[in-house]
């Protein structure tokens, strides 16, 4: 997004852009949430393509908000806030019928970025590596054998055995483990006192806090990814400076925190067996790890420590977007109503009302049957807010064919910000 990540928790693509869906593991859920098709009456009448070039070479579109809109609006937050409302209060705002409650554990957090087969660290103070099949933990020496980095890695010839390894002046070696053995039965975990500093396959360091290990997806698998394992407060402290800037006002940075650490909670019990909860990257939330931490941001989930809302129990689908446009949109639960978003709209917020004009090239490449423009027309919407609510069916008719798409699969076609626009006209 720009200095504000907008989110996207359905896909994600956002200021620092900011989320979202979860993966593939949440598309079942983002199915469910849809609404049934309103008649035709509550969508855009027929429209020339461009709203000031009738030969259709653009195509006008004007909109609100960034984001599937589901739950919290990021800027509405902050826009609450600004007006001396409570973390509290923006929550029950955003998040209706939802309880509060507190939940701890531990959060397998899929670090996408370290694509080789191995996990490198750095050295660390009072590092250990842990066999994870039978639980033996063996401290790793700092002076001998001068050490560079650490490493697990696979054995060849077996799926689930793991090599420790160290790197000197004249390369990898083996490091025999204290009691005769060679290798790690199962998977392996390195953990220091403070944080541990993760060395990428291109050189990158990033620092994160609880342990990272190698893990293998399954039990034949040959290959390998790192997670890394921390509480939920360690893991919202690198999530929450990567969704919204430090900067904005305490009571929005800590709606943001509960928000982010319940949407993790939720992801873990939804894992089913997964072998990792959570991702790193905007298919779920943006997490930097300790490197991504700010003071203020860290206030933030301390205060919040541990909290999390519930419906029923359960931990809620604490979806959130970058900004509602002025009205949230249904996200299929009851604490995912369409409702009226009314601190959405303060001077600050970018997002809110936008305009962007599509070029012929762009309207080709996203669908070739189509030729030449000739009308562009929303034929349902969902019925909240604006010109009858966001776009669900959109009809484009152009001199080779006539396209019907849903209205998110036009938006992420030609870069909308949201499904809350309408085609063609001026005003």
């Amino acid at each position: 997004m720009d200095s504000v990540r907008p989110v996207d928790l359905t896909r994600r693509a956002l200021p620092r852009r900011m989320i979202a869906t979860v993966a593939a593991a949440l598309a079942a859920v983002t199915a469910a949430a849809t609404l049934p098709l309103l008649p035709a009456n509550a969508a855009d009448g027929t429209a020339t393509p461009a709203g000031t070039d009738a030969r259709g070479t653009r195509l006008v579109v004007q909109g609100h908000g960034y984001g599937h809109g589901h739950g919290m609006s990021q800027y509405g937050a902050e826009g609450a806030a600004r007006t001396g409302r409570s973390a509290r209060q923006i929550l029950r705002q955003y998040y209706p019928h939802t309880s509060r409650d507190k939940r701890g554990g531990r959060l397998r957090v899929l670090i996408t970025g370290d694509t080789s087969p191995d996990v490198v660290v750095k050295p660390a103070k009072r590092l250990r590596v842990r066999d994870m099949a039978d639980g033996k933990t063996w401290r790793l020496p700092t002076r001998k054998p001068n050490a560079r980095k650490w490493r697990v890695t696979p054995v060849s010839g077996h799926a689930r055995r793991s090599a420790v390894q160290y790197r000197n002046r004249s390369g990898w070696h083996r490091w025999n483990l204290p009691g005769g053995r060679t290798v790690l039965k199962g998977d392996g975990q390195f953990r220091a006192k403070g944080s541990l500093r993760l060395v990428r396959p291109g050189g990158g360091v990033t620092a994160y806090r609880g342990s990272l290990r190698s893990v293998s997806p399954n039990r034949r698998s040959r290959t390998r990814d790192t997670i890394n394992v921390v509480s939920p407060d360690q893991y919202v402290r690198g999530v929450l400076p990567s969704e919204m800037p430090a900067s904005w006002h305490r009571a929005a940075l800590r709606a943001q925190a509960v928000a982010a650490r319940t949407y993790a909670v939720w992801s873990r019990r939804a894992a089913d067996g997964r072998h990792w909860h959570v991702c790193d990257s905007t298919s779920c939330q943006v997490y930097g790890g300790v490197d991504a931490e700010y003071p203020r941001t860290n206030a933030a989930v301390r205060t919040t420590a541990r909290r999390i809302l519930t419906f029923r129990g359960r931990p809620a689908f604490s979806q959130y977007s970058s900004s509602s446009g002025g009205w949230t949109a249904a996200g299929g639960k009851r604490y995912l109503p369409a409702k009226a978003d009314r601190w959405d709209g303060w001077r600050g917020n970018p997002h809110h009302r936008w305009r962007q004009s599509v070029s012929r090239r762009a309207l080709h490449r996203a669908y070739p049957s189509l030729g030449r423009l000739r009308s562009a027309r929303v034929t349902d919407r969902d019925g909240h807010g604006r010109w009858g609510g966001r776009a669900e069916r959109v009809v484009l008719r152009g001199s080779r064919s006539t396209v019907r798409v849903s209205g998110d699969d036009l938006r992420w076609a030609i870069g909308l910000r949201s499904t809350y626009f309408r085609l063609g006209r001026r005003g």
